[in-house]
Formats: structure tokens, C-alpha cells, sequence
């Protein structure tokens, strides 16, 4: 696919480098996810229980057991965002199975076992989640890059940049001739 001639290949990638003092700094490599499709494969939406009502069955999302499944819900989608944007890092997982949504969750306390702080931890979701944004200042930033391209290009063109205010172009002509 192109878009103003341009080819549009792979998605956005956020790269977050991790000092580790003497040792070679570790490299933090974040994609976009392209949707949630497997993740709602694998986790469909809990459904809440019902309750029979003068007008019949109903819902009941007051159900205290389904209160925690929705919230198991948003846990094991986040993770998913994380262990699936972390991919081009390469990470060996200690504990969390990729094909295990019940371990996915378990992604902090295997960076925290593996020597890493909760600030760095932090910054590794924070490195996914620009990844998978999409604000107004990297909306910003490729306007300014998009206009720098534009001048740059203008500046080496060898036509004339402003238009003339008026031309002179000599007597009128007859049209009865």
C-alpha cells in the first residue's frame, strides 16, 4: 500500500534504552499491536449473570463474582498489550506462556526478578504504550518533519518560489482585428 507515494510498511516501534551502569544498557523494542482480535479469541468478554425480574431476565452486573471477572478482564488485556508490544525485544519470559492468558499478568514480577526497578518496569509500559498511542504530539512532530520536507524541497527547486505581483504584457489586444 502507498499513501502519497509513499510505501507504508510495518508498524510504529518505540525503542527505550535501560542504563545498566558498566554492562551493555538493555534495549527495550515496543510495537503496535494491529487490533485485539486473538486476545478477545482467547478472552471473550465475561458474560454477567442473571436475575429473574418482574419484566423477566436481566443481567445482573452487580454480581460481585462477575465485578471480578471484568476486572481480571482489563488486567489480562493490558498484559496482552504488553507482552505482544514487547515482542521485537526478544524477552525470555520466566514465568508468563505466552499461550497461558492466566500467566500474562505475571510480566512485572518476572522483569522485577529479573534485577529490574519498579521505575524501570514503569518506563517499559510507558515505552509500549506510546507505542500503541497515538497523540497530539507525535501528531505534531510529523507535521513539523512533513513542513521541513516541504521547505527543504522548495528551497532546492530552480522555479520561482512567489508569484509575481503583476505582469506586464504589452499593449491590449484588438479582438475586432
Amino acid at each position: 500500500m502507498k499513501i502519497g507515494g509513499k510505501v507504508v510498511e510495518g508498524l510504529h516501534e518505540e525503542i527505550l534504552v535501560l542504563p545498566r551502569g558498566e554492562e551493555e544498557p538493555l534495549v527495550i523494542r515496543a510495537r503496535a499491536v494491529v487490533d485485539l482480535d486473538e486476545f478477545e479469541k482467547i478472552c471473550p468478554e465475561p458474560k454477567p449473570p442473571g436475575i429473574l425480574t418482574k419484566d423477566g431476565w436481566a443481567p445482573n452486573t452487580n454480581d460481585p463474582s462477575y465485578k471480578q471477572l471484568v476486572e481480571m478482564q482489563g488486567e489480562r488485556r493490558a498484559a496482552y498489550i504488553i507482552i505482544r508490544s514487547l515482542e521485537p525485544s526478544n524477552i525470555e519470559w520466566d514465568t508468563v506462556k505466552v499461550e497461558d492468558p492466566r500467566t500474562w499478568v505475571n510480566y512485572r514480577a518476572d522483569f522485577k526478578n529479573a534485577g529490574l526497578a519498579t521505575a524501570e518496569i514503569n518506563r517499559i509500559v510507558q515505552c509500549v504504550m506510546a507505542a500503541n498511542a497515538l497523540d497530539e504530539s507525535k501528531l505534531e512532530e510529523a507535521r513539523k518533519l512533513f513542513l521541513l520536507g516541504q521547505r527543504k524541497a522548495l528551497e532546492q527547486s530552480s522555479g520561482q518560489t512567489v508569484a509575481q505581483p503583476n505582469m506586464p504584457s504589452g499593449e491590449p489586444v484588438n479582438a475586432s482585428a
